[in-house]
């Protein structure tokens, strides 16, 4: 075991423009213990990228995600994003999670499958109207999951368009100050004070409803700050992720035209690609979300100090050769397909089945309606966000 101190190096390793992953992860993955990184902000941190050693940090209670908010925690933006539900560690993060968990069961989330398909048909009937090329991200990627998010919290269909910005404001990581970052997030907040006050008037039959009678009937259990937040994070991490990976994978398969190919001949195969896909493709340009050891704790042979941050680098463990044989290949028949793209532990996401649907019904509908899909322009990619991914797509067929 080694508790090597060395200089860290700078972090984060991958390009924005892209959806490779470094060279750099592989390299470290072969290096005895964990290395120390740097990120543009915050203090040093050790870097996990083996798959074993990326479950226990994610998994074992010893490691604090509260911590972060009592700590410079490592981070690409220059304001913390430690807040809410990602900044808890239980028994309260497990208080809060209960509370909307219900909502996001497999069960319920697959009552919506006919209202995703047709959704995603009638995208593609507007876009087959107005012809090609067209903008794969502004006209199908975003409005599918935005839709979703937004009817499940009871958002007015007008509003819609303005969380575009205030998603990009919330994932940015230095294409704001610290005051337009602040500014953006308690302008959400404002809107989401607002609409919660609306519901409490005129209650619904939506999540933000249910939510507003678990504040009020128990006050114990949510206060009103924890139910503003708990709503603008369902918002944010309920669309931006699944509106990023669509054209992440779109643009995989479009690499691979033998696996597209098939999944045309097989669509029955499209929820296992999915699975591969979500261990394929490396979404963020580095790591996020530190966690802090609250004893001394042996982490991949080396000793992490109590007070000590630890970035989990879930796209390099996804292609870590010691969980998955031939990591680097796509292989939509891969056995036991473990893959922490939607982490592990206590803060495993919440909405995992719900994104695996959109995905799913979105890749079903275009990749069958489109047998000459194909890209039509040079593609633009977010930079400065934690997301890596096209901001827009040109496609034709």
């Amino acid at each position: 075991m080694t508790t090597t101190d060395t200089g860290p190096i700078s972090y984060p390793f991958n390009e924005a423009t892209g959806l490779g992953l470094a060279d750099a992860y592989e390299r470290v993955r072969r290096t005895p213990g964990l290395v120390r990184v740097q990120l543009p902000y915050g203090e040093p941190a050790w870097l996990v990228t083996r798959y074993a050693d990326a479950r226990l940090v994610l998994g074992d209670r010893r490691f604090s995600r509260a911590e972060a908010t009592r700590r410079d925690e490592p981070r690409q933006s220059p304001v913390s994003m430690a807040n809410g539900m990602l900044a808890m560690d239980p028994p309260g993060h497990t208080r809060l999670r209960a509370l909307v968990a219900k909502a996001f069961t497999a069960h319920r989330v697959e009552r919506l499958r006919p209202d995703v398909r047709a959704l995603a048909e009638d995208l593609l009937d507007a876009l087959e109207e107005s012809g090609p090329p067209a903008d794969l991200v502004e006209e199908y990627a975003l409005p599918i999951p935005v839709a979703v998010i937004c009817r499940l919290l009871g958002v007015p269909e007008e509003d819609r368009p303005r969380f575009r910005e205030w998603s990009d404001a919330a994932l940015s990581t230095s294409s704001l100050t610290a005051e337009e970052f602040l500014a953006k997030r308690e302008e959400l907040r404002g809107y989401m004070a607002g609409l919660i006050a609306r519901h409490r008037e005129e209650p619904r039959d939506d999540l933000m409803s249910a939510l507003i009678a678990a504040r009020d009937g128990d006050l114990e259990r949510l206060t009103e700050e924890e139910l503003t937040d708990l709503c603008v994070g369902i918002l944010v991490a309920g669309h931006e992720t699944t509106a990023t990976q669509i054209p992440n994978f779109v643009l995989t398969l479009l690499d691979h035209p033998r696996h597209l190919d098939r999944l045309r001949e097989e669509p029955e195969l499209i929820p296992a690609a999915v699975e591969e896909l979500l261990r394929f493709v490396p979404l963020g340009a580095g790591s996020a979300f530190p966690r802090y050891a609250t004893e001394d704790i042996e982490v991949g042979g080396t000793l992490v100090r109590a007070g000590e941050p630890v970035l989990v680098a879930v796209g390099a463990a996804n292609r870590d050769a010691l969980r998955f044989g031939e990591p680097g290949r796509l292989d939509f028949g891969r056995p036991a397909n473990q893959h922490i793209g939607f982490g592990h532990g206590a803060h495993h996401c919440l909405g995992a089945p719900l994104a695996r649907l959109e995905l799913q019904e979105a890749l079903r509908a275009l990749i069958l309606r489109f047998p000459g899909l194909h890209t039509a322009g040079d593609v633009e990619w977010k930079t400065q966000m934690i997301v890596r991914g096209p901001r827009t797509l040109p496609i034709g067929w």
